[in-house]
């Protein structure tokens, strides 16, 4: 999944975010609004990962999904 599909998508996945990074509010949702990069910003702050980490968890999420 792209960055565009991830944003054509973001309403429908919002509840899958949900459950895999429980920590994320819906505020830090509304925020992210289907752009990766701030995806990882938010898990990076709520969960204390690295960039990196971060980054890595998206990516195989956005391919299980």
């Amino acid at each position: 999944m792209n960055q565009e599909q991830l944003k054509g998508k973001w309403q429908q996945l919002t509840g899958e975010t949900k459950k895999k990074w429980a920590k994320l509010t819906d505020d830090d949702l509304k925020q992210v609004d289907g752009s990766k990069d701030k995806l990882i910003g938010k898990i990076q702050e709520r969960y204390g990962k690295s960039k990196e980490e971060a980054e890595k968890e998206v990516n195989n999420w956005k391919t299980e999904n």
